[in-house]
């Protein structure tokens, strides 16, 4: 398995290089000068050409061919906005954002943690949930608890993420006044604590605070079944799949022939062998909730890096656009890296070679 995973981790460097360029070009090809958007329509053009000089925009995307031209100096072809950015990648400096000035590194370290814990709490929802209801689906197959699981997961998938959002915000937080709407942890409680992780639930616990673990986690339930209802809806589909597909091997009957019990031929031989495309589902859907997460933290304002990197697209922020998704991408590949590594754990008769 090491030979395996050194394998996967050289592959991934190729892969992030090709993110680092769609990142670099598609945040360039909008139509709109970073320079006019922050000095205004009223800035003379010198001072638009003194700013993007400041910044760097002045300088060709990818290849400086001119300069070698100039200087007779092969190296000047790589004077360009593209390299520049590689290099400081390189350097561990994700560079300021071009309207506050803060550094990037530090803005994404301190919104990430709320991110993570978001996403982390619409998986624990979507499993929970997706896995149980989706064996007894397969379990009862073509029957009325089978047709109501089934009319559930396609109404995850199918409800709009906001419309849903609004319509837990009105019933549990405006309605029946059971949930806050808003934000990580209410005002007062958060006078008296100092997060150290970022993640509030676990940095609370770690500090021996129960009332703020309990209010960090009720502030959790709202955007985190929100943003847990499609992927939730995935894991169900998927389940069910892999159960009766399991549940139609040879060995399953031969279980059954043996006399064992119900409940240990599903949770020990058929269940364990569907795990692994549900792994796979799941690992999937965590990557793509980091990146999807623009609406849900909208609507729930929730200090994450979705928002902050949206509102960095409309004001064509390079900087934070780059650092955020290049983040994202990181995150993704990793986390499918330790789903690869996970079957031979969920299942011993796969051999990596």
């Amino acid at each position: 398995m090491t030979t395996y995973a050194a394998k996967r981790v050289l592959s991934l460097l190729p892969v992030l290089l090709g993110i680092s360029v769609l990142v670099f070009t598609i945040a360039r090809v909008v139509p709109a000068d970073p320079a006019l958007l922050m000095l205004g329509e009223r800035a003379t053009p010198e001072a638009r050409a003194e700013l993007r000089q400041q910044m760097g925009l002045d300088q060709p995307l990818f290849f400086n061919v001119a300069a070698v031209r100039e200087s007779a100096n092969p190296l000047a072809l790589f004077d360009s906005q593209y390299f520049a950015f590689v290099g400081a990648l390189l350097r561990g400096d994700l560079g300021r954002s071009y309207f506050t000035r803060s550094d990037v590194l530090d803005s994404l370290l301190q919104r990430f943690p709320a991110t993570i814990e978001l996403t982390l709490a619409a998986m624990t929802f979507a499993v929970l949930l997706g896995v149980p209801a989706g064996v007894l689906a397969a379990l009862r197959r073509g029957r009325t608890a089978d047709t109501v699981v089934l009319f559930v997961a396609l109404s995850g998938v199918s409800l709009p993420v906001f419309w849903l959002a609004i319509i837990l915000i009105n019933l549990f937080a405006v309605n029946l006044g059971w949930l806050p709407s808003t934000g990580r942890l209410d005002l007062i409680l958060s006078l008296d604590f100092e997060p150290v992780t970022g993640l509030y639930v676990f940095d609370a616990l770690l500090q021996g605070k129960p009332r703020v673990a309990l209010s960090a986690l009720e502030h959790l339930v709202l955007p985190g079944i929100t943003l847990g209802t499609i992927p939730m809806a995935v894991v169900v589909r998927m389940t069910r799949s892999a159960m009766l597909e399991a549940l139609g091997q040879d060995y399953v009957r031969t279980a059954e022939a043996k006399g064992l019990g119900a409940r240990r031929v599903v949770s020990k031989h058929a269940l364990r062998n569907a795990l692994p495309p549900v792994v796979t589902v799941v690992g999937l859907s965590f990557g793509s909730l980091l990146s999807g997460a623009i609406l849900t933290e909208t609507m729930f304002a929730w200090p994450g890096i979705g928002r902050w990197v949206y509102d960095a697209i409309n004001a064509r922020d390079y900087p934070i656009v780059q650092g955020g998704v290049l983040l994202v991408a990181v995150v993704f590949v990793v986390v499918n890296l330790l789903v690869d590594l996970s079957y031979a754990v969920i299942d011993p008769r796969i051999q990596y070679s």
